[in-house]
This record gives C-alpha cells, structure tokens and sequence, in this order.
C-alpha cells in the first residue's frame, strides 16, 4: 500500500467509522494510546530519577510500569524532537531541522506529505487528539487537524504565556483546530481538562491522546501567577518573577498533577488495563532544571541535551516495577504503536525508529544499531556505549573544541574522558557512519 493508497483508506475509515453501528464492538480490543510529552524536562528533575522535585504521580507511572535511563529525545531542542515522533524519521528528513520560530519561520512547517503517527491509527478505526504545543507550523495548512488528530486545542508556537496565551512575538496563540479562540485558564489546566473531556466522551472506542506540555518551559509562571504577556509585545520573555527555580518547581508539580488527572481518569472509565501509556521529555532541562550527572544542557548533542526522563505504562502488559538500560529514541515510538495497535504503516514512509515491544513485554534487548543527532553545527553519533560527539565551531562560539571525540558511556557518562587514542577503530567506524549519515539527510532545510 503507498502512502496515497493510505491516505484514501484513512478517508474511507473515517466515514465508514461514522456511518457504522456495529464499528464500535469490533474496536472494543484495541489498546488505547496516551503519549505524555513534557517541554524541557530534565533528566534530573523529577524524584523517580532521585531528582529534586517530589512528582508523586509520575513517580507512580513508573512504579506501576516500566522506566528508561537511556531513552532519547531525537533532537536536541523543541521542534525537531516533535517532527520525530510525529513521523518515526529524523526530523531532518521531513523537513524540520531546527526550532520553528515564531518571529523567523511563520511560513515553515511539516507538510501534510508526511505520515504520521495520528494518521496510523485513524486507519486502524481509532479517534485522536491532541492537546498543547504543536510547533510543526504556524499556517493553518500545518494544523495538527491535516496530520491526523479529530481535535486539537492549543498552540502553535514554542511557547506562550500560561495565562494571556500570547507567544514570544507578541501574537495570540490558542487554537480550536484551525480557528483562533479565546479560553481562559492555565495552560497546564486547560491541556489537562481537554484531556479528560475526550477521554470520557471516547471510552467506549479507541483512541490515540497526545497531551504535549509547555511546562516546565518558560515563561515562568506557576498556576497562581497572573498574565504577563500582552499584544503590544512588551513584557520579559521568560517572565518577570525573580524566583524562577521556584516557578520551575511549581509548573513541573502542576504538570504532575495533570498527570495524575489522566491516569485517575483512566481508571474511572475502567480503561487502564486497555491503555498504553508514554511519558517522556522532548529534550533536556536548561540551566534551571537538573540534568543530573549528565553533562550539557538544552541545545548540545552531549547527554544532558538528548537523554531524558521516560516511562512506559500498561498494567497487565508491562511488569510493574522494571527499569530498562536499552538505548531507545522517541523515533521508536510510531512503529510501537503501529505493533500495538495492529496499524500498517504504508510504503512510502521508511522508518528511522524501531518496535520497542521486545524490550516493554518481553524484557528482550534491542538489535545493535546505530543512532545520531545533529544541532546546528554540533553532531554525535552513537552505537552501544560508544558515543562520537563532533561540537564543531559557530559563529556564536568560536573557540569550541571541534575535534571529534570518541566517549564510552559505560563507564564515563559524564562524557568527561575521551578515548580517541585508545580506540581509534571505533573511532573511525563511527566518524564513517555520522559521515554517511549526514550524506542521508542532506543540508538542513525547512520544509522539507
């Protein structure tokens, strides 16, 4: 089946899906989806990774399924990472090398060529939604309602403030599919009330949620904060209050709770031993988060811009209690759910990702492969504990170390001991495949 075959299926599904009376029994046994996506998470925040802030309910999540210390973000900042999962392929391959910004990419965004995960499902009888941070584009013909999802509530830039809904430029910015709206509340609030009002009208046929939160990204503000963010454009970016690790804290408990919300809600409904639950970050903490001991920030292709927090949920499926050291990549998470749900990814759309299910059910490793990352200038590429990290120099920091630097994560995750001398072979293989890997995805270029 092509990707065109498919997306005349996924038409002919969707009306045969409303006009039938009986569609709803024979979906009764397909797992329902929940993907949890927090914005600038860090791998040391919350208290199930012996972080500083106390996430009682994710702590749960994890407690009742399985938890990920090598799981990553395909990017090392906001869109990118999007573009991923969405589609299951680097994001440079689908036309999303960098941040959409909202003062200088308004008219760049992911094209409706692309498959995605929404799309997947729906061919398989289920309803989808999404919540939140969309950043794939800001025109109308980039809306998350093209790519698959029945309902979108939210933004379509990086980020607005919690309260106005007013992004970094100055514009208004929440969506009801494609129709600018006016909706008061907190952002973490609203994403969590639209969360559970179409988990309750949904209970009885499958669904796909993605719930993609601004929290913990700035601007700064906790739920008891007011607006800051006016169209006039004049305000402080990240937001005024001087406290700002403490707003930190206070956005990711909220975003906690919002959690808790779903997962209660879920067993409300009667739905959690039907439903697959995925928490992760897109990408890792900034200064004012905790990476741990991993070494980088937001926007570096070292550890602590790429490794984040990850949990996967499914009572009766996946063993409560597990921790698993297999290296995973959120590229994974379309043909998981493509296994899970019995959906059939159309030719025409190469994966880049792998089915996670051997590692979620079965406790089995993942076959060797090799993955990369790539930021601006700065490129890693990584096969087992080895890891190949090339910075390389910009104009905003010329005096970066850009000779290719050969780590063993194993026993050195703080990427702080280069081993270029001692195992020149692995370091060569590994330059070879970022080398023919960068020949793969060509140039960075929007929109592709």
């Amino acid at each position: 089946m092509t990707l065109s075959d498919a997306r005349q299926l996924l038409s002919l599904c969707c009306l045969f899906l409303t006009n039938s009376s009986n569609s709803l029994s024979a979906a009764e046994d397909k797992p329902n989806i929940v993907i949890i996506l927090a914005d600038d998470l860090g791998y040391g925040d919350l208290s199930c990774y012996d972080g500083w802030i106390k996430t009682p309910h994710i702590d749960a999540l994890a407690a009742g399924g399985l938890k990920f210390t090598d799981f990553h973000s395909s990017g090392a900042v906001c869109s990118p990472t999007r573009a991923g999962l969405m589609t299951g392929r680097y994001q440079q391959k689908v036309g999303i090398p960098g941040v959409v910004t909202a003062k200088g990419h308004r008219d760049k965004g992911l094209t409706t060529k692309h498959f995605t995960i929404a799309e997947l499902v729906k061919l398989a009888g289920y309803s989808t939604a999404m919540y939140g941070k969309w950043h794939l584009g800001y025109q109308p013909k980039f809306n998350p309602v093209y790519h698959g999802f029945d309902q979108f509530r939210g933004y379509v830039s990086g980020n607005i403030d919690f309260f106005s809904h007013i992004d970094q430029v100055g514009k208004s910015d929440w969506w009801n599919a494609t129709e600018k709206v006016v909706e008061e509340g907190y952002v973490t609030h609203l994403i969590t009330k639209h969360a559970l009002n179409f988990m309750q009208a949904n209970r009885e046929k499958p669904f796909l949620l993605y719930l993609a939160h601004e929290a913990p990204h700035y601007p700064y503000q906790g739920p008891n904060d007011k607006a800051e963010r006016t169209v006039d454009g004049k305000f402080e970016t990240l937001g005024s209050r001087s406290d700002k690790k403490e707003a930190y804290r206070e956005m990711v408990s909220e975003l906690d709770n919002g959690v808790g919300a779903v997962v209660g809600t879920l067993k409300e409904f009667g739905l959690t031993e039907n439903t697959f639950v995925f928490f992760f970050s897109d990408n890792g903490a900034t200064k004012l988060g905790s990476n741990g001991k991993l070494h980088g920030f937001k926007g570096s292709v070292w550890e602590g811009g790429h490794r984040v927090p990850a949990i996967a949920n499914w009572p009766g499926k996946i063993a409560a209690g597990k921790v698993t050291h297999e290296t995973a990549i959120c590229l994974d998470l379309l043909p998981t759910v493509a296994a899970i749900t019995g959906a059939k990814i159309p030719n025409g759309h190469p994966l880049d990702g792998v089915d996670l299910s051997p590692v979620l059910f079965q406790g089995k490793n993942l076959p060797s492969r090799t993955l990369f990352w790539k930021h601006g200038n700065q490129r890693a590429a990584r096969q087992g504990p080895w890891k190949l990290v090339v910075q390389g120099k910009s104009k905003k920091n010329k005096t970066v170390n850009n000779r290719p630097q050969l780590f063993h994560l194993g026993d050195d995750g703080s990427e702080t001991k280069p081993l270029n001398t001692v195992n020149p072979d692995r370091l060569q293989v590994l330059r070879t495949a970022l080398e023919n890997w960068e020949l793969e995805i060509g140039p960075d270029q929007f929109g592709g």
